[in-house]
């Protein structure tokens, strides 16, 4: 074969410019009609993946070949080159030679034997089109016993490309066929947890009895989301969401010092009232305004955290099954405040390359009610605002800033989601001015450390003005042990309240410590499971309640 390659060079131009077009990436469908078996899936993807790499390099995103009249338009070709006589002449008799975007031929570019194949292919096709033209006296017969002796001697290789390119139709064909939408992808996410409060669980309630001592459960929550996208830069979320252990309207879980919220964990986030029924949740439509900002519409559930970094990487999965287990190691609660059930919008732009600015407004519970003290403007709202420094790839600063109002239709919260009984819930008229900071530093790939701190002024029509805090300090240690594992430890406060500025007011000021640890195990792509506990002491930030421990055994599935 060597010997028969080396000559074809030498003496025949439509066999150099097969070689050459090659290079290229020119190729067309087989003349020759043969067929050959794949000896192995292997072999078969190696070959594809052989093909396909060839045929695109040096495209770009956009670029394309383009026909070459002249030899003269290749600016890497000088008439002193060896191949120049057989490169104007395959130019001017049979008109196979593209070159790149940039002018340039590439001729000293290897190739495999299958884009030699490739090659002949085309130059075969281009042949059979000047003999079906009428134009035979432009192929000599030397062209076409030398093209005869090279498919020859390729023919398992044509066969084979033949092959590919009719398995490739036919699974275009079926997929085209069978496809849900050619603009949405689905994205799933299912949750199995066991947990449990291994301790602190019987507790007495202000006023009232103690509680029962709570038992093992089993827990799951299933996400379906739809990403839609009709421009290629924008992107329509739609998410379908049930789950048996708790509900958005007020998560639900295990019973514990009272009712409050610092035991809730991301599967708590399930199916409005009913338990067990499928719900829209998220409902959004992002796109690009410009090349430095982007818009986000919310049009259900939205939350704060849809356009605001919120400097908590490895921790933050946006209350998903791969990062904390609780719902207050995900973020600061300043985003949460007014977020989760709110529709809006919301923006982030990029000032400078260090320098973002984000922000939005949402009305929360109450946007879609045109009913009094209810609608975009007339209810209850959460405006909110962060500049965020990147100071180096390993180092972001953010500060931030919350205005809300709450109505008598929307108490006083920070989304469902964290803080003691005694810091959400506040009934009646609310105004609230919230101010946080947030950092995050990766030492390393390994090491990351992120901490954030806000406090909450407000001024309630019954109780008057009061002040809520919050801050913790969490760290992540990435592929310990494995690629796509990660451990993670979070040490910190749950918003509590502080200080009333009311007469006769007598409460609990004692400091709620959380502290949480949990190891993600990635089995596979699609698989990691998630042993951690959450431990909590002085719930409902007083000291009096017996400390809770709970244990949760998470396993995430990804489809």
């Amino acid at each position: 074969m060597s010997k028969i390659l080396w000559t074809s060079y030498l003496i025949n131009p439509v066999i150099l410019g097969a070689v050459l077009a090659t290079s290229l990436g020119i190729t067309g469908k087989p003349s020759v009609a043969a067929e050959a078996e794949i000896s192995t899936p292997s072999a078969s993807s190696q070959s594809l993946s052989q093909v396909n790499q060839y045929s695109v390099e040096g495209k770009g995103n956009s670029a394309s070949l383009s026909q070459v009249t002249s030899v003269s338009q290749l600016s890497d070709v000088q008439p002193t080159d060896w191949a120049f006589q057989a490169l104007q002449s395959l130019v001017e008799r049979y008109g196979v030679i593209a070159g790149y975007p940039d002018g340039r031929f590439r001729g000293n570019r290897a190739m495999t034997r299958y884009e030699f194949a490739a090659g002949l292919n085309a130059a075969l096709d281009r042949v059979n089109e000047l003999i079906a033209a009428g134009t035979a006296d432009l192929v000599t017969k030397e062209d076409l016993a030398t093209l005869q002796k090279l498919q020859e001697e390729f023919s398992a290789e044509l066969a084979t490309l033949r092959g590919r390119v009719d398995a490739l139709e036919a699974r275009t064909a079926t997929l085209e066929a069978q496809q849900f939408s050619t603009t949405t992808k689905l994205a799933g996410e299912a949750i199995f947890a066991i947990t449990d409060v291994f301790s602190g669980d019987n507790v007495t309630p202000a006023g009232g009895t103690a509680t029962a001592t709570q038992n093992t459960v089993f827990a799951n929550r299933v996400r379906l989301n739809l990403n839609t996208s009709f421009t290629g830069s924008d992107l329509l979320t739609t998410r379908l969401q049930v789950g048996n252990f708790g509900s958005t309207a007020a998560p639900a879980g295990f019973t514990i010092a009272g009712g409050t919220l610092e035991g809730v964990q991301t599967f708590n986030f399930a199916s409005g009232a009913t338990p067990g029924a499928f719900i829209l949740d998220t409902l959004n439509y992002s796109f690009q305004l410009n090349e430095r900002t982007k818009i986000v519409i919310e049009a259900n559930a939205g939350d704060h955290s849809d356009y605001i970094p919120t400097l908590n990487p490895y921790l933050e999965d946006f209350d998903g099954g791969s990062g904390s287990l609780s719902a207050f190691g995900q973020r600061s609660p300043i985003y949460r405040l007014g977020s989760g059930s709110g529709v809006g919008a919301g923006f982030s732009t990029n000032l400078s390359r260090s320098l973002v600015l984000s922000g939005g407004y949402l009305a929360n519970g109450g946007g879609n009610n045109p009913g009094n003290t209810n609608g975009l403007f007339n209810g209850s709202y959460s405006a909110i605002g962060q500049l965020t420094f990147n100071a180096t790839d390993t180092l972001s600063l953010g500060l931030t800033y919350n205005n809300a109002y709450f109505t008598e239709n929307a108490p006083f919260n920070y989304g469902g989601a964290a803080g003691t009984t005694l810091a959400n819930g506040f009934a009646g008229r609310t105004f609230s001015d919230s101010y946080g900071v947030a950092a995050s530093f990766r030492f390393s790939p390994q090491i990351a450390i992120n901490a954030w701190g806000m406090t909450t002024n407000g001024r309630n029509q019954t109780i008057g003005d009061f002040n809520v805090w919050s801050y913790a300090v969490g760290l992540a240690f990435p592929d310990l042990g494995k690629k796509g594992n990660t451990a993670g430890v979070l040490v910190g406060v749950q918003p509590y309240l502080t200080g009333i500025n009311q007469s006769g007011s007598g409460f609990a000021r004692d400091i709620p410590l959380h502290v949480e640890g949990f190891y993600k195990y990635q089995l596979n792509d699609n698989i990691s499971i998630t042993p951690g506990v959450i431990w909590l002491t002085a719930p409902n930030q007083n000291n009096n309640n017996p400390d809770i421990v709970i244990g949760t055994l998470r396993t995430t599935f990804l489809f």
